[in-house]
């Protein structure tokens, strides 16, 4: 993912989930993703999907039954 579409993605998350505290960062060594983090906690990964011209992307969050408990 290029910066400009990290930037665009960080500021439409940051609106819909009104959270201001929300960050998109690159990857290491890979440029078809970001991790998405509130403050520095890491919470799920972005996937850009490029399928005949048609850009998409995907926001996946793992839940774990432990951070349900409580």
């Amino acid at each position: 993912m290029t910066r400009d579409e990290i930037l665009k993605l960080e500021h439409y998350l940051k609106k819909v989930f009104r959270l201001p505290e929300m960050q998109v960062r690159q990857r290491p060594r890979k440029d078809d993703s970001a991790e998405v983090y509130i403050g520095e906690e890491f919470i799920g990964i972005l996937f850009r999907d490029d399928d005949e011209g048609e850009i998409a992307y995907q926001f996946q969050m793992a839940i774990l039954d432990y951070d349900l408990k409580g």
